[in-house]
Parts: C-alpha cells; structure tokens; sequence
C-alpha cells in the first residue's frame, strides 16, 4: 500500500488540514491501494526529510509539496506514477 504522509503542526493549522484534505481526496480515487496520514513536523520521522516548513506532503518517500497545499487533481497523477500507473 501506498503512504501519503502529510507532515504539518500539532494541532494542525488550516493549511495542514487543507493540505491533509486534498491527500484524501486523491487517494479515494485509488480504491484500497493508499493510506493518507498526519504526522507530526517535529516528530521524529520528519527529521529525515530536513522539514523547514508545513505543510510537507511526501509520497512513497518522495517530497513532492513543502509549505504549500497541493490539490487533489494535481497530487492524483503523482500517486498514479507511483503506483506504477
């Protein structure tokens, strides 16, 4: 299964809810094959990506959106290349 992990504050400020929204979106176009989920920007696994600033969208382990919102019809053919579509 895919991960899109969205990487923002705690609690989340409204472009990390945003952000966190747009994931979901996404991913329902991709039926069971990937996993939307909200971490901490301070919390230990962020500090592998070198975060500076939130929102952060990484997906598979791709950093594809720092300190902006990426919407939904633009995050979809990212997930779909990563799911090798």
């Amino acid at each position: 299964m895919l991960q899109i992990k969205v990487f923002g504050t705690m609690p989340p400020c409204a472009n990390c809810k945003r952000a966190e929204r747009e994931a979901h979106k996404a991913a329902e176009k991709f039926p069971g094959q990937v996993e939307v989920v909200h971490l901490s920007a301070l919390g230990p696994e962020a500090q592998q990506y070198g975060l500076m600033v939130t929102p952060v969208i990484v997906v598979g382990q791709e950093v594809v959106a720092t300190g902006k919102v990426l919407p939904a019809p633009q995050l979809a053919p990212i997930i779909e290349k990563h799911l090798g579509g």
